[in-house]
């Protein structure tokens, strides 16, 4: 049986449009293949700058950038033991001075509440120059946020972004940025590079790869000499 010019037709209409399905997915396809990033040309023991991959947001510093020990930290903000931690890094940050710097990279735990979004606040504070500050009061007020949801969750984050800044940040670009585009990037980096990390929990601290462990620690003394004894050895004290 022929068919009449309508089939005809409506086969090369068809076909056409299954071509460009095709060729849709291929470029779906390609187009992923190329925004996926090469983690491993990242050295993850040395301070990784602002770039395309990350949202041109480099890794976070307290302390001295140049300094000759650097503590890699990997942490939650709605961890109640990376909140424990914090007080300790800063004195050890107090107490050596140009000697000591420690780097922060997200860890973020998928059962935390509101871990992304302080993350996502921390990171926009950052972006008008208040990350350390703006970092501390997270841990500080953890308690304050942790539950929270929606409006007052943002609200939250607000108030404690007004006080850092002492009310001169500009609160309705912040409230921005804890969406944008490059800080999901800046989350979703610190998650790639430290797929292959040996992190059992957090914090997580590693010294020239090595991770230390303390869980034996049983006091804040502990806890800091353990540490000293780390950057002590790194200073051929």
């Amino acid at each position: 049986m022929k068919k009449g010019i309508s089939d005809v037709v409506a086969t090369i209409i068809i076909a056409v449009v299954g071509i460009a399905i095709v060729g849709g997915i291929i470029a779906a396809v390609v187009s992923k293949k190329n925004n996926e990033i090469d983690y491993s040309k990242y050295d993850i023991n040395t301070v990784i700058s602002g770039n395309e991959d990350n949202g041109n947001i480099a890794d976070h510093i307290k302390g001295n950038p140049d300094a000759p020990v650097k503590i890699f930290e990997y942490a939650d903000y709605q961890c109640s033991g990376c909140a424990s931690a914090n007080p300790r890094i800063n004195k050890l940050i107090k107490e050596y001075g140009d000697d000591l710097a420690v780097v922060y990279r997200n860890f973020l735990l998928s059962y935390h509440q509101n871990g992304t979004a302080a993350a996502s606040a921390a990171e926009a504070a950052g972006l008008q120059g208040y990350w350390k500050e703006y970092a501390d009061k997270l841990f500080t007020n953890q308690s304050i946020w942790a539950n929270a949801s929606g409006d007052a969750r943002t609200e939250i984050f607000a108030d404690l972004f007004r006080s850092v800044t002492s009310g001169e940040g500009d609160e309705q670009k912040f409230i921005a940025d804890m969406n944008s585009a490059e800080v999901k990037k800046k989350l979703a980096f610190d998650a790639g590079i430290t797929k292959n990390l040996d992190i059992p929990g957090t914090p997580a601290f590693f010294i020239d790869g090595e991770r230390i462990d303390f869980t034996n620690t049983k006091t804040e003394e502990d806890f800091l000499n353990l540490f000293r004894d780390k950057i002590n050895a790194k200073l051929n004290k």
